[in-house]
């Protein structure tokens, strides 16, 4: 059924209890008004609408209020913590970029092979994508060699000679473009680089 507004509120934490004791004292002196007899004679529980639904509840304790603060406060600080644990984490990620990328330039520095300006280009596979690089003959056949690899910076792709190229792989090997391990060939017998996926 449905209950009163007054059960409502009382339900909801809005509104305390409050007790009949002080108002029935301050009308101890009052007498009922002829043929009405007074309130709360008679039968048990008649007085107000609803006194009879419930015992009287007791008053919460400070307690679970400083429990649930503390809960808050200990929420927030564990937030904080999280938050600057990763903060700290991705700081040092960007510092080891940053390290790596200093390494793969001085290395790179004066360690290059300058490309020869010719039509022929040697295809690879970098990044999920294929890409080319232009070289001369002798130094096509020293790439399939695995005597040159290509190294990716800056969104360029240099050539390197082997030695430097493994020491780009120790570095970041992200940076490693093309690397043939000697031995392997290079170029299968249809004329394609063993390293492309056609």
């Amino acid at each position: 059924m449905a209950d009163s507004l007054r059960d409502q509120l009382l339900k909801s934490g809005i509104v305390k209890q409050v007790r009949d004791e002080p108002r029935a004292n301050s009308f101890k002196g009052a007498k009922p008004a002829p043929g009405k007899p007074a309130q709360g004679a008679g039968q048990p529980g008649k007085g107000r609408p609803g006194s009879h639904t419930r015992p009287p509840q007791k008053p919460k304790s400070g307690s679970e209020e400083i429990d649930l603060a503390k809960a808050y406060a200990l929420r927030a600080q564990t937030d904080a913590a999280e938050r600057k644990r990763a903060e700290q984490a991705a700081a040092e990620q960007a510092r080891i970029k940053r390290e790596r990328k200093a390494q793969l330039q001085k290395l790179l520095e004066n360690n290059t092979i300058p490309q020869a300006d010719s039509e022929q280009v040697r295809h690879f596979e970098y990044g999920n994508k294929i890409r080319r690089v232009h070289v001369d003959d002798a130094q096509l056949a020293a790439l399939n060699a695995g005597e040159l690899g290509v190294v990716q910076q800056g969104g360029r792709y240099l050539l390197v000679k082997r030695d430097v190229a493994e020491q780009v792989r120790q570095i970041d090997a992200q940076h490693l473009a093309l690397l043939v391990e000697p031995g392997s060939g290079g170029i299968g017998d249809d004329g394609v680089p063993d390293d492309l996926m056609w």
